[in-house]
């Protein structure tokens, strides 16, 4: 395979000699692989023949029940008209190995990647042509990136679900455990990645039917989880993807966190589920002073008060914990607990941390009901309820299923949206996209997911690209300017996706449920922007801005005025994936990440292939600062400012080297919390290796 060949010498001859010209021969691979591509494409005499044979072969749906063929022309040769090249071999190799729709026998390549931005186009739009263009138009500028199950399936008979990351929630009963075992065999049979919240299980030796000493823990039900997405994996094309949520303060959370020690027993590991604590502040104080902390047995708690460990706030509820006497509790040093995380990380990357007091504090939704827990890639932060499920026994109460969560998502090009200055555009095409991917969405086979999907519209649309953005116009990332750039930057993607979700709910003549309750309606959510300016500091970073309208206080003002009125359509807006193969095809660094190496390696089948960052030169080279090179706390930092922008949770990974002594990155979880941060996502070191979650990029 020539291509192989070309990339591969490109990255050694790059390596080696730090010869920049050398970047051309992944070009030239990219040339060489769409010979190969075109040897392999079916050809037609024209677009209404090739429409006709697809739709008629069950390929795609009928796209002429919601456009005229001339409207599906238009689109097609729209697209065509961009001229559009591939920015690399990865880029190339991942569309068509990943995402290009192929004959029935995999032996033939139907789509270019032309076809595929129309086809998605067009669904997205749903009939509305001037929507579909628009769409259309941000996606081929590769300005708006939808997530890889909505870029992969839209449009196709034969496909999965244009979502494939979901949240559920478990009760302290065997009905619930049992309903849940099954949503998350149903979810992952339609590719679902699923996280679930174990936190109300009742502890190991709790009492069964007033019995003592009977309960067996989280432990076996966390191995019946980690069987189920063993065995359900999505027709052996891949591995299902799981994750085990669990209070810090839980009575089994020693145990918990032992799955992941590599010397444990395999009675006790846990090999592909993953696993996250959910920290609550007042664990988090008591660890900065080095004191002392209680754990408490679920079912104690419920049965002493009635009300479950999940929903309580423990800034209010932890003296009452600790003073009650029926409520069973050890002690743990809360600072060790945390060095031990630090430890469990370096072994494994794992667990998560979601740090629920930061969440829940700046939930516009509080009113409404509370953030648990995150998912796989910790950037969903939704409100959520346990379903009540029948127990055979009590035929006076029947199911009661309460809201779960499913991610819609899409991402957005930080590069690009800047360069062709459609901020405001961007944002409207996302939020149009994810209206109909949640619109569109339904999965019955789980009751509780599709509630919630139906009353609150949740999408989060987020970015990528953003190290790119700096390196090529010569930022540090750990700069001033970095986090001034990036202030303003949300900043405006946060105004624009709110007032198109308060016109898509003027449209559609519909808000989410309890709208009226939200800190949108009563207008404390604008509070902030309205009381302070958040324009450029530097005059480098107003001049990028040049062109565009940045919103100042009193366009969020009159915002507030009109939401408050009008209401919104979308629970839920933004959140920032970590995005991996769909920034390939982008050519963008992942998500708002460093980048790890300014040539990156991965496989390709059993070759291994190289990927050389985006705008790579001798100018923009030593802006490419990796990620184990630069500072974590200012990385932070950076984290923070935008997060000041997200209503949702921002996936951010930890990257340290074996020189990193444990107690120094849990030094960086406290400084994380302290700075506001609602979730940290894996911990990477040089030596440790760990895939994408393909449920979640975008």
């Amino acid at each position: 395979m020539k291509y192989i060949e070309l990339n591969n010498k490109m990255a050694n001859q790059f390596k080696e000699n730090f010869d920049f010209e050398a970047l051309l021969l992944d070009k030239i691979a990219v040339e060489e692989f769409l010979k190969t591509v075109e040897a392999k494409s079916v050809k037609f005499s024209s677009l209404k023949e090739r429409m006709d044979f697809l739709i008629h072969n069950s390929y795609y749906i009928n796209f002429y029940d919601m456009y005229n063929f001339e409207q599906i022309q238009e689109i097609h040769d729209f697209c065509y008209s961009f001229k559009f090249e591939f920015q690399s071999f990865m880029a190339v190799s991942k569309f068509y190995n990943d995402y290009a729709l192929t004959s029935d026998n995999n032996l033939n390549f139907l789509e270019s990647y032309e076809d595929r931005v129309a086809i998605v186009a067009l669904f997205l739009g749903q009939g509305d042509f001037a929507k579909a263009m628009r769409i259309c138009h941000d996606m081929m500028l590769q300005n708006l990136q939808p997530a890889t199950p909505t870029f992969k399936n839209a449009g196709l008979v034969r496909a999965g679900e244009l979502v494939s990351c979901f949240l559920l929630s478990l009760d302290d009963s065997l009905n619930s455990i049992a309903y849940n075992a099954n949503a998350s065999m149903q979810l992952s049979k339609i590719g679902g990645g699923v996280a679930t919240n174990f936190t109300r299980l009742r502890g190991r030796n709790a009492p069964i039917k007033g019995i003592d000493n009977c309960a067996s823990g989280i432990l076996p039900v966390l191995k019946i989880w980690e069987d189920v997405y063993s065995y359900v994996d999505q027709l052996g094309q891949r591995k299902g993807a799981g994750a085990g949520y669990y209070s810090i303060m839980g009575w089994d959370i020693e145990e918990f966190l032992s799955t992941k020690k590599i010397n444990a027993d395999e009675k006790v590991r846990l090999q592909s589920l993953s696993i996250g604590v959910i920290v609550p502040d007042v664990f988090m104080r008591k660890a900065w002073k080095g004191e002392d902390y209680y754990v408490f047995e679920p079912y104690s708690v419920n049965k002493t008060f009635g009300v479950h460990l999940d929903d309580m706030n423990m800034n209010k509820w932890y003296e009452k914990l600790v003073a009650a006497q029926t409520v069973k509790k050890k002690k743990l040093n809360a600072r060790r607990m945390l060095d031990l995380i630090a430890e469990l990380q370096f072994e494994s990357g794992y667990p998560y941390i979601m740090y629920i007091d930061n969440a829940n504090k700046v939930h516009a939704l509080r009113n409404i009901g509370s953030i648990k827990q995150s998912n796989l890639c910790t950037e969903i932060m939704q409100l959520q309820e346990v379903s009540y499920i029948d127990d055979p026994n009590d035929m006076n109460r029947l199911n009661e299923y309460n809201r779960d969560i499913s991610c819609n998502l899409s991402s957005g090009n930080v590069v690009n949206m800047m360069e062709t200055k459609r901020i405001k555009e961007t944002s409207y095409s996302a939020m149009d996209a994810l209206t109909t991917v949640s619109d569109e969405t339904s999965i019955p086979q789980v009751p509780s997911v599709k509630l919630a999907n139906d009353e609150m519209h949740s999408v989060g649309f987020g970015a990528m690209n953003l190290h790119g953005f700096y390196a090529k116009n010569q930022i540090d990332y750990e700069s001033e300017e970095a986090k001034d750039f990036a202030n303003v930057f949300f900043m405006m993607v946060n105004y624009f996706t709110i007032e198109r979700s308060m016109q898509i709910s003027l449209e559609k003549g519909k808000v989410f449920r309890d709208f009226d309750k939200s800190d949108y309606a009563d207008g404390s959510y604008f509070k902030k922007y309205i009381e302070n300016d958040y324009l450029p500091r530097f005059e480098k970073i107003a001049k990028l801005f040049d062109g565009m309208h940045i919103p100042t206080r009193e366009d969020w003002k009159a915002l507030m005025n009109v939401v408050m009125k009008n209401g919104m359509y979308h629970s839920y807006r933004l959140a920032i994936a970590p995005t991996q193969s769909i920034s390939y095809i982008q050519n963008a660094t992942p998500s708002i990440a460093p980048i790890v190496n300014v040539v990156e390696n991965r496989m390709y089948g059993t070759a291994q292939t190289y990927y050389p960052m985006p705008f790579l030169s001798m100018d923009t080279y030593f802006y490419y600062k990796t990620a184990y090179d630069i500072d974590m706390y200012k990385m932070i930092d950076l984290v923070a400012v935008i997060q000041e922008h997200v209503d949702q949770g921002i996936s951010t990974i930890l990257y340290v080297t074996s020189n990193t002594p444990s107690n120094e990155l849990a030094s960086m979880y406290a400084y994380a919390w302290a700075k506001g941060l609602k979730s940290l996502y894996y911990t990477r070191t040089k030596t440790l290796k760990i895939d994408e979650c393909e449920s979640c990029s975008v």
